[in-house]
């Protein structure tokens, strides 16, 4: 049973992730060993993936392409690009990281499947597929960034079946961490307030959204973002949702935030500009029926924000 009625993209990874077994060093070696054993294969962060079939032979969108765990192993060359993601059942699933300018599915892996952006390729897959790549792409941006000791620079190792990296020279142990951000829709006088950034595509709105920072909670974090980015003033902040964002690892934090005034106005720093919708508009809007103007696809939890006011 979910845990929550919402559930967005990137979410609900449907795997045990097992954590008590990433430090049996045995059991990983037998289990990348075990024909049964799966993994998925990332190249420069896209995923391999395969066509779904319909009854007519036709694709109906894409699910992951899994591996045999043992080629994956031979294509990491060493535990330094392999990641134990878990069990499904009894069924380990690992997953490998390849780098490089060569595509493998035009070379090892050819005839296996494609890899194409995650970003594209997830509103079309299954939810449980997601999730799963989601998990395995933040983890490798993670090892991407963190290859050296945050304590005296040298260059760390991985363990725990990917989950840690060790410093051999002062024995600092690293662990993987995702970054929270609050991702809220203000709301006032019957409309919803959205923003947008210059570096955007001409016309999208979205919700405003910011890192939270230290000694902040998560209210404290979208109050101030609301007030900095647009000068308004939150009186009460509910949760809507939340969805892993693998870009490179974030926790995005959807809130419903009433605020105390319509003035708005953009900070010109992050935003460049602000405009109200009633919920009429705001219907428009994710259908994409407004001439000009449009929001972030379903992918994004913004458009989920938007979708639940407008229609609530």
């Amino acid at each position: 049973m979910p845990l929550s009625i919402i559930t967005n993209i990137f979410a609900g990874n449907p795997l045990n992730r097992a954590s008590e077994r990433r430090g049996d060093e045995s059991w990983l070696a037998e289990k990348l060993a075990d024909a049964e054993s799966l993994a998925v294969a990332l190249w420069n962060g896209k995923p391999l993936v395969e066509d779904v079939l319909d009854a007519d032979g036709k694709p109906r969108g894409v699910q992951i392409a899994y591996l045999r765990a043992d080629m994956a192993q031979d294509l990491a060359g060493g535990a330094e690009r392999l990641l134990f993601l878990g069990l499904w059942k009894d069924i380990a699933v690992f997953a490998v990281d390849i780098e490089g300018a060569a595509d493998p599915a035009e070379g090892p892996l050819q005839g296996l499947g494609r890899f194409e952006e995650l970003r594209g390729a997830a509103g079309a897959m299954p939810a449980a597929d997601a999730g799963i790549l989601a998990t395995a792409k933040s983890m490798f941006e993670w090892r991407r960034r963190h290859r050296w000791c945050s304590v005296c620079g040298q260059k760390t190792e991985v363990s725990d079946g990917g989950w840690k990296r060790v410093c051999p020279a002062c024995d600092a142990e690293h662990f993987p961490r995702t970054d929270p951000v609050a991702i809220m829709l203000a709301v006032h006088d019957g409309k919803c307030l959205l923003g947008r950034q210059a570096a955007w595509p001409a016309g999208m709105f979205s919700a405003l959204a910011g890192f939270v920072e230290p000694g902040e909670t998560i209210e404290e974090a979208c109050a101030r973002e609301l007030k900095e980015e647009a000068g308004l003033t939150a009186t009460a902040v509910r949760y809507h949702s939340s969805q892993p964002w693998p870009w490179p690892s974030s926790l995005m934090i959807g809130l419903m935030a009433d605020v105390d005034s319509g003035d708005a106005a953009p900070d010109q720093t992050e935003l460049e500009e602000v405009r109200w919708f009633t919920k009429d508009e705001a219907r428009q809007l994710i259908r994409g029926e407004t001439e000009g103007l449009f929001a972030p696809p379903p992918l994004a939890i913004a458009h989920q924000l938007i979708k639940a006011w407008a229609e609530g």
